[in-house]
């Protein structure tokens, strides 16, 4: 993983899991509570689907289950759900409802998966098998915890210089790059049949259009909104975004011009075999170990997320110690702190002889 990957929301977001609720049937035990969490519950099911989320998570990272940090997250993985409970609910103590961060996130997603409008996010979230309720709730908590973490914890987190330029000096191997450019492009193809040569009509459309989308980037426009709005291209909805290119990786011609360019420069349009390009070269990386100035806004995020994590531990152990919490047998809390208290579960009231069987079907496991 590149040392620099994370954000500092990121880091919020990836300590804490989505949670949902689950139910409980009379006759036949449908959910099977394996916690309760003040008045929440926290169902069998649920964890289930946090142990298939991990392990596509770690399929995708290539990373066996037998892994030692497989095996770890897996463990883990109630006392994640226990500390998103414990979160939302602190949340809602003070009063953060995320209604306005909940509406942005909501058309953020939607744009990225280039849907236009809400009801088309709606219905590509029924296509997944996904309530849309569930899914905006799912993700008003994600906020509410990261607003929580950042108000109850994150403040308190300092860094100082020293802890900078220590970590600098630890981690230089790590740094270390190759001569690279990070690229966008905004690629506009002209209309054509298939298999056929676009009419000189269908060229200078495109031109035109290409020609427009450059003015508006000089006119102060960000090449990634004009991007969304103009290209073609595959990388459209990423505003351009086309990544990382060492040397080597580009035919000659566009290697010469790319790595000759300043960062932030755009040229005219030149036509290319697809339709006509606009290219940017985001950043400009040197050959060799950055200096500390160039990268020190990435150092001070890496060594606040360093001294967040057991900051965070420390609050979430507080919250058990002032929550009510209860373990179905065999369930394991990794988070538990030895000063919390359980909750007393009151003894169901004994049913008459001829009622028993039929009554005790409908009491919970738990």
């Amino acid at each position: 993983m590149n040392l620099f990957s994370h954000s500092r929301c990121l880091a919020i977001a990836i300590m804490v899991c989505l949670a949902a609720v689950g139910a409980v049937a009379t006759e036949t035990v449908i959910e099977e509570i394996v916690a309760r969490v003040n008045n929440q519950i926290i169902t069998r099911s649920e964890l289930q689907r946090s142990r298939e989320q991990l392990l596509n998570d770690l399929r995708q990272q290539n990373i066996p289950e037998t892994d030692p940090r497989a095996i770890e997250g897996e463990k883990d993985l109630l006392r994640d759900l226990i500390d998103q409970q414990l979160l939302v609910q602190k949340g809602q103590d003070l009063g953060i409802t995320a209604d306005t961060e909940l509406v942005k996130k909501l058309d953020d997603i939607r744009k990225q998966m280039n849907l236009p409008d809400m009801e088309s996010l709606e219905k590509a979230a029924r296509q997944q098998g996904v309530s849309f309720e569930e899914f905006k709730q799912n993700i008003r908590n994600g906020i509410i915890t990261q607003q929580v973490v950042q108000h109850e914890v994150g403040q308190h987190v300092n860094v100082t210089n020293e802890e900078e330029s220590q970590f600098y000096e630890e981690h230089k191997s790590e740094m270390e790059k190759p001569e690279q450019v990070r690229l966008r492009e905004i690629l506009i193809t002209p209309k054509a049949r298939p298999g056929e040569d676009p009419l000189p009509e269908e060229l200078a459309a495109a031109e035109q259009k290409a020609q427009q989308a450059l003015a508006e980037i000089k006119t102060g426009k960000s090449f990634n909104e004009v991007a969304q709005k103009y290209s073609n291209g595959p990388s459209a909805a990423e505003g351009g975004d086309l990544g990382y290119f060492k040397r080597g990786m580009l035919a000659k011609e566009l290697e010469d011009k790319t790595f000759s360019m300043k960062p932030g420069e755009v040229p005219e349009v030149p036509r290319t075999k697809q339709g006509f390009v606009i290219l940017k070269v985001d950043e400009h990386d040197q050959a060799g170990v950055p200096p500390f100035a160039a990268v020190k806004p990435q150092i001070e995020e890496q060594v606040y997320i360093k001294k967040l994590q057991p900051a965070l531990r420390v609050y979430l152990t507080k919250l058990r110690e002032e929550a009510f919490i209860d373990y179905k047998p065999g369930y394991v809390d990794t988070g538990a702190s030895p000063n919390q208290t359980q909750a007393v579960l009151m003894d169901a009231p004994q049913p008459k002889p001829a009622e028993a069987k039929k009554k005790k079907k409908k009491l919970l496991i738990f």
